[in-house]
């Protein structure tokens, strides 16, 4: 294949929009692979959250090294090494869920390896995307997410029903290999002298690593002014909110149709990939939305990303509190589609942030903020089949709309804080040199 006549950033943004396509189908595929074997198996509700959760504790473990090891050895080495661990481990071990301890480890494995993946994204584009296009091709990039998750839904039932949970898992495993292959093939790093001027705007190939010692620029990561940084922190309270919302649908979604509305998913037509198409379609068109804003001076940086933002978080908060008044398959996803693509709409606000703050360090407020992210689902996913668990003491079964009320209501009032928590602390403005 010759891609000589393709800007090599376009190549780049590309296979990181692979990279997360993959990534999200693996994360799909558990939860409706898992939910099958363990109902089956005939798992409560608390022990399925605890397990469905356990992939983000590793997670979280490994956000700020995949920064730090992204800055220090190269985005895109980190980012192959990531695939290939998480491919070989859904390869490897089998889906058993009376086999716990075994599970739980390749959960947190899974959960390590992919936790290198956003922080060495966020490097790679940081060298190699300018800012003037910045915002569509970082949303070009993490809309793959919710292809991935669309697709997940799409297929990955229809395949549980024809060849078994376990087949998912080898699936998952094949995708992430062919990845790897095209990666190896075609990623390369940006050459120093392409952009002579990169460095005064923030990209380009004067942010990759090197090994000379003198080089202080590298040497030094501002640990102490990140964490103390209140528009950074403003970017980990967004995130953990978009992530508490996303994995809780993502986890229990299946579970809703299941046993909240009766409704069998493998019984369901491709409507079920509507939520995350949703997603993917609203996540380019907010970057698009956000660079056209920009580029047009019609809203400076800072102001595009808050209004963005805003918008985003307060009607998904509105949709996700009013989604278990919905007692229709056809109900739900309309309520979830909505939540889910003005959360995608949001990420061209608190995202793509990232770099407009830090782009020598990308990676590392990444990573920071991904923790958050992930704590999130830690939190979420297992609180939630908690909040399950003492519902059915009070209405005997999850049929019952009070059941899921607090399910959907916490991150819906989430997204009210953190949007007004963004609107009061973030900048556009480049605060890392």
């Amino acid at each position: 294949m010759k891609l000589s006549n393709i800007p090599q950033r376009y190549v780049i943004v590309f296979l990181t929009f692979l990279s997360t396509s993959v990534c999200y189908i693996e994360r799909v595929g558990f939860s409706i692979a898992y939910t099958v074997a363990a109902d089956a198996a005939g798992i409560n509700q608390s022990s399925k959250g605890t397990i469905l959760s356990t992939f983000f504790v590793g997670y979280a473990c490994s956000q700020v090294p995949g920064g730090w090891a992204a800055q220090k050895i190269g985005g895109r080495k980190v980012l192959l090494l990531s695939f290939v661990l998480w491919s070989s481990t859904c390869f490897l071990v089998p889906l058993d869920p009376n086999r716990v301890g075994l599970l739980v480890f390749a959960r947190l494995l899974v959960g390590v390896a992919q936790g290198f993946i956003f922080p060495s994204i966020h490097t790679v584009l940081a060298q190699w995307v300018p800012p003037h296009e910045r915002s569509r091709l970082v949303s070009i990039t993490t809309s793959g997410m919710y292809l991935g998750a669309a697709l997940g839904m799409w297929l990955l039932p229809a395949l549980v029903e024809l060849r078994g949970p376990e087949s998912v898992f080898l699936a998952e495993a094949l995708a992430g290999g062919i990845w790897s292959l095209l990666w190896i093939r075609y990623a390369t790093d940006p050459p120093r002298s392409e952009h002579p001027k990169a460095a005064a705007a923030g990209f380009g190939g004067a942010l990759l690593p090197t090994n000379n010692v003198n080089h202080h620029k590298v040497t030094h990561i501002p640990w102490k002014k990140i964490m103390l940084s209140l528009p950074v922190w403003a970017i980990v309270v967004n995130n953990f909110t978009f992530h508490y919302a996303l994995y809780v649908l993502m986890n229990w979604l299946p579970t809703y149709f299941e046993l909240g509305l009766q409704i069998s998913l493998q019984g369901m037509d491709s409507s079920k990939m509507v939520p995350y198409l949703n997603m993917f379609v609203f996540s380019i068109v907010g970057g698009f939305i956000a660079d056209y804003l920009i580029t047009k001076r019609i809203l400076s940086v800072t102001r595009t990303r808050k209004f963005l933002n805003t918008v985003g978080f307060l009607v998904a908060s509105a949709a996700l509190m009013a989604l278990p008044q919905f007692r229709t398959s056809n109900g739900v996803i309309l309520c979830s589609s909505v939540a889910l693509g003005f959360l995608a709409l949001g990420r061209a606000g608190f995202a793509v942030n990232h770099m407009d703050i830090a782009p020598r360090y990308a990676g590392i407020v990444m990573g920071v903020s991904n923790t958050a992210g992930t704590l999130a689902g830690i939190i979420g996913v297992d609180l939630t089949g908690k909040l399950l668990e003492a519902s059915k003491l009070v209405y005997s079964d999850l049929s019952h709309p009070e059941s899921w009320r607090a399910v959907f209501f916490i991150p819906g009032l989430l997204c009210i804080f953190s949007s007004v928590v963004f609107l009061l602390f973030s900048t556009g403005e480049r605060i890392f040199d």
